[in-house]
């Protein structure tokens, strides 16, 4: 039915600017480019962060003390104002988009792996969109994903996706500090090299992000490694989806 079915996972970074405010044009940007592909025949799975920023929106700071449980009334806030602002946009180019809220049980083998099989499969063969995002406001220490780079992960080989695309805020996988003089992109990277010496994450919280580069580039290298072309990229960027698409050299490509 479709020629190609892609994963593609946009974070925090991406879609925030510096004062942790939902930057609405990205939003807009990423659909189109979703769109664009739709009508070539290329279908999307979107896995997109945002909850915990969204509901900071809408209420403000919280007097909360316990981490985890401001995090969860921030999600459960959140969750329903990020579908709105996807439900409006994939709707002012006639398409449908879904909430797909998966807990790590729903990728072990058994009844719950097959439902969330069934559940996407229905939802692409009617040509809506599967928004997923981890269910924040009930996934708490050992039902938690490490972040949506594993998530993205785990769909993109679920359903055997064609590639995979990792959108953050900077242009891929450099061979030192981005930011220094003599750092140059690494455009090409086999899932079975060792690049931890290139790897420099902070440790500290990136907004409300959970996965730095090294998350990305660890579960990049898992998904090639199932063959299928994993990509991490500049999502702030205007076109780099549809390029990475149309096959030109756009941040790192993971592959065997």
């Amino acid at each position: 039915m479709y020629k190609e079915i892609i994963v593609i996972k946009v974070g925090t970074n991406v879609m925030t600017n510096k004062d942790n405010r939902i930057v609405r044009p990205v939003l807009r940007r990423l659909v189109k480019q979703i769109a664009e592909l739709y009508e070539r025949g290329i279908i999307s799975i979107l896995v997109s962060s945002g909850s915990v920023i969204a509901g900071k929106e809408v209420l403000g700071n919280s007097n909360i003390k316990d981490k985890t449980q401001k995090r969860q009334v921030y999600s459960a806030i959140g969750q329903p104002r990020m579908m709105s602002l996807y439900y409006n946009l994939f709707q002012e180019y006639g398409m449908k988009c879904a909430q797909v809220l998966p807990t790590k049980r729903d990728f072990s083998p058994g009844i719950h792996r097959e439902n969330m099989i069934n559940c996407v499969q229905g939802l692409l063969s009617e040509g809506v969109i599967p928004i997923a995002n981890e269910d924040d406001a009930v996934s708490v220490t050992m039902s938690m994903f490490s972040d949506n780079d594993e998530l993205a992960s785990l769909i993109a080989k679920l359903i055997n996706a064609d590639r995979l695309i990792i959108l953050t805020d900077i242009d891929g996988l450099y061979s030192g500090d981005p930011d220094a003089e003599f750092s140059s992109l690494i455009e090409n990277v086999n899932p079975k090299d060792d690049f931890d010496k290139y790897i420099k994450d902070s440790g500290k919280d990136e907004g409300e992000g959970r996965g730095g580069m090294g998350s990305k580039l660890n579960y990049a290298q898992q998904t090639a490694a199932q063959s299928i072309p994993t990509f991490i990229a500049n999502g702030k960027k205007e076109n780099t989806i549809v390029d990475i698409i149309e096959g030109k050299s756009i941040g790192t490509k993971v592959s065997l």
